[in-house]
């Protein structure tokens, strides 16, 4: 099929202009979005409560707009579930992205505006495949089929004519005929949420198609993969869709999950490429392969601004727009969007990599993090000494948390690892050795509580057996989707219960 990658190549290419201005006028691109933003929604309810007409620079719209979290718009986003209009946004809002971004009980509804979806959404996803097809001019990949790891869609009962589900079923929900001909599963199967079902249907339904590119979080797609290698008998992905070439990743960091994909993927070509789009927006781009970091997409109908993390918590937080910011510093992302979101924290933080342009690493959550001591462990921090311990140790990892552990009145605080493993280290002490010393080389606050072990202990670590994360979400109600284990946690709620888990499991085995 060369004429289909010609023509989608060259329709896919006609965005350069625009892409190229993005890199070169960052600050002027930003503030004709912020612009673009108050005036589309000035007639809204909430343009007219904060008088979005008379804004005409970002000193106005920080004085008048307080930073804003979910629990403030909750109240007018339950409303437009109910079919109420014009409340947050002036066009007709009908779909909600369901998310909880943790495994907390509490899901979230983002509006999905039709703005953010064909401005932010679809177009980031176009600019992922553009930047790809720039640097890989003699890709075949519209030759086959993309494969997307979605997750589930429902009706949402409140009102017939308001639909929720998770963001890529509602994206896969409403995408045009010529891109659903150019993906697989059949949408019936890609947007099932009962993920047992789903994964099996997923595995027997492209087994024998011809993917050239996938997109989904890596647990859930090491779970398709191997699937498919039970029912192929095969060892090596390649060896079932010999024309893979790209692996789309996003919602979690890879850098644990690397060493296992060189193993089910054996020397491919297949390049892989990250993507930050989240319910709130498609807000990043790895535009440059083999590169760490992504390319902050500005002209996505999304003002950002950027919170210190000494002004998190605060009534009144200072905020600092693009030509401010300083690369290697944490921030908080907030932002104004084309879904009626405004000044909106959205709970991720990041640093920059490069301000010419832009370019950033997620780093973590404003709330997935361990501080009990004043160690400030972040993902970040977790994710790459994680990888290091499994490299040092020939481990291949499935999944894992820390929490606290608190001062008894017998022993010293110090961090407890929960760990699943597809292959266990082959030094556990070694392993933890690594971690360890790992962390006090990344994070000089951790390096200090653990001196001399006066303030913190050495990591307590303990092997999971397979399953028990998946397990454990599954008993949730949080199995698929966007649904993650939190990698870090500054209490010990999750942990415990993953520990209580086990227990009663092995209790079980015991008696039965």
């Amino acid at each position: 099929m060369p004429i289909v990658n010609s023509l989608v190549s060259w329709y896919l290419k006609r965005r350069l202009p625009a892409f190229e201005d993005i890199l070169h006028n960052p600050k002027q691109v930003q503030h004709d979005q912020l612009m673009k933003l108050l005036r589309t929604a000035q007639i809204t309810e909430f343009g007219r409560q904060y008088d979005f007409k008379s804004i005409h620079n970002l000193e106005t719209y920080k004085q008048r707009v307080p930073v804003t979290n979910y629990d403030d718009f909750k109240h007018y986003i339950e409303r437009m579930m109910q079919g109420e209009q014009n409340i947050l946004w002036p066009s007709e809002v009908r779909w909600f992205a369901k998310s909880s971004g943790t495994t907390s009980s509490k899901s979230k509804f983002i509006p999905v505006t039709y703005e953010s979806m064909e401005e932010c959404h679809y177009q980031g996803g176009k600019d992922v495949l553009m930047t790809y097809l720039l640097q890989k001019p003699e890709s075949e990949i519209f030759s086959g089929k993309g494969l997307v790891m979605g997750g589930s869609h429902q009706i949402n009962n409140a009102n017939s004519e308001s639909f929720y589900g998770d963001l890529s079923a509602v994206m896969m929900q409403n995408l045009p005929m010529w891109a659903q001909y150019l993906r697989t599963p059949d949408l019936s199967i890609a947007i099932m949420d009962n993920w047992d079902e789903k994964i099996e249907k997923m595995a027997k339904a492209t087994l024998f198609d011809d993917v050239t590119n996938i997109s989904g979080v890596p647990t859930w797609t090491i779970v398709l993969i191997e699937r498919l290698f039970e029912l192929s008998g095969k060892d090596n992905l390649t060896d079932i869709w010999p024309n893979l070439e790209l692996y789309l990743h996003g919602g979690v960091s890879f850098t644990p999950y690397r060493e296992r994909f060189k193993q089910l993927i054996k020397g491919s070509k297949v390049n892989y490429v990250e993507t930050y789009n989240a319910s709130e927006g498609f807000l990043g781009i790895q535009d440059r392969l083999g590169a760490d970091d992504m390319l902050l997409m500005l002209d996505y109908g999304i003002y950002f601004e950027f919170m210190p993390m000494s002004e998190y918590g605060k009534d009144y937080p200072e905020t600092y727009s693009l030509e401010q910011v300083r690369p290697n510093e944490n921030y908080a992302l907030i932002i104004s969007t084309n879904s009626g979101l405004w000044r909106y924290i959205i709970g991720d933080t990041i640093k920059f990599t490069s301000i010419k342009p832009f370019r950033f690493k997620i780093t973590g959550r404003t709330k997935h993090f361990i501080n009990a001591f004043g160690e400030e462990l972040v993902i970040e921090n977790a994710d790459y000494a994680i990888k290091a311990a499994c490299d040092h140790t020939e481990a291949l990892l499935i999944d894992y948390t820390a929490a606290p552990i608190y001062f008894t009145e017998d022993t010293k605080g110090g961090h407890e690892w929960l760990i699943e493993f597809e292959r266990e280290p082959n030094n556990v002490d070694d392993f933890v050795s690594t971690l360890d010393k790992t962390l006090k080389a990344q994070n000089s606050d951790y390096e200090a509580k653990r001196y001399k072990d006066m303030a913190m202990l050495k990591p307590n670590v303990k092997i999971m057996p397979k399953g028990t994360f998946q397990g454990w979400l599954k008993n949730a109600g949080k199995l698929g989707g966007q649904h993650k284990v939190p990698r870090l946690s500054n209490h010990r709620q999750f942990v415990d219960e993953i520990l209580l888990q086990h227990k009663e499991r092995n209790f079980q085995k015991s008696t039965a």
